[in-house]
């Protein structure tokens, strides 16, 4: 079932003593409940000022987004679209509300007016969900980048969205800061039935997606399945095969394995070992 219809969506930032700078273009997608999408492009291509689109923080200067059936442009729909779709930023230092991670994830659905029993239950289990539990009493300013953001997706899950749009959510975090936040991630859609939105420009976190939107200057310019779109040229948008891809297409070239889909490490070892 189609959730979020982005029709025809341009949108431009003021920019002082120039012209606007137009940062989509067109934009035209749409996106079924339980769906994990993830949308890539280099820096300044657009994807992040179209997750902002998403749930409201930004209105099309032309064009239509709906949520649910509810067009971002009216003032009224706000409420139940972002009750509806949480996002999750880029560093997660900007989200931390509170001194106690229980007061940071209980902030969301206090403001939605969610009482406090049910405030309780959703507390835990969004700890749960995110392998945070044992943390919920301590300060979140001096744990790692990939605990920090655990616990800010925890913070969004307690609102109980149905979409989780993650803005560049990994980019500020290490190697193991990103595997932590991309497990929470893939077990939130594939258990919970969360609709993901995955914006990043790390090409090996969209390997378990159900579809990648490839943006550039402000436009779409590619929609595939991942194994699909790992047999394409991507350098021209600024993009670079995961690791494990570009050696299997090496061996590929030089005779050593046969023309097999490569998704992973473990892939690549049943291909060389037969």
């Amino acid at each position: 079932m189609e959730i979020i219809k982005v029709e025809n969506v341009t949108y431009a930032y003021k920019q002082y003593e120039s012209a606007p700078l137009e940062a989509l273009k067109g934009i035209t997608l749409s996106i079924n409940e339980g769906e994990f999408v993830a949308l890539v492009g280099a820096n300044g291509s657009g994807k992040s000022t179209l997750a902002k689109h998403l749930n409201g923080l930004l209105v099309p200067k032309s064009g239509d987004v709906f949520v649910f059936g509810h067009n971002t442009r009216d003032d009224k729909n706000i409420y139940e679209i972002r009750k509806n779709v949480g996002v999750v930023f880029q560093n997660p230092d900007n989200q931390m509300v509170a001194n106690i991670v229980e007061d940071d994830v209980a902030f969301g659905p206090e403001n939605l007016g969610v009482p406090r029993d049910e405030i309780e239950r959703r507390i835990t289990w969004a700890l749960d969900v995110v392998n945070m539990t044992e943390y919920r009493h301590s300060t979140p300013h001096n744990m790692s980048g990939g605990q920090k953001q655990r616990i800010a997706i925890a913070g969004v899950l307690a609102m109980k969205p149905r979409v989780l749009v993650l803005d560049e959510s990994t980019s500020m975090l290490d190697p193991e800061g990103r595997r932590e936040v991309m497990d929470v991630v893939k077990k939130l859609n594939k258990e919970e039935g969360i609709t993901v939105v995955h914006i990043t420009h790390h090409m090996d976190e969209v390997v378990n997606c159900d579809r990648v939107i490839v943006m550039d200057k402000g436009k779409i310019v590619l929609q595939d399945t991942p194994k699909a779109l790992f047999k394409r040229d991507v350098s021209q948008y600024k993009l670079t095969l995961p690791l494990i891809n570009q050696i299997a297409d090496r061996l590929k070239s030089e005779g050593v394995i046969g023309d097999d889909d490569v998704m992973c490490a473990e892939d690549l070892v049943d291909c060389l070992c037969r």
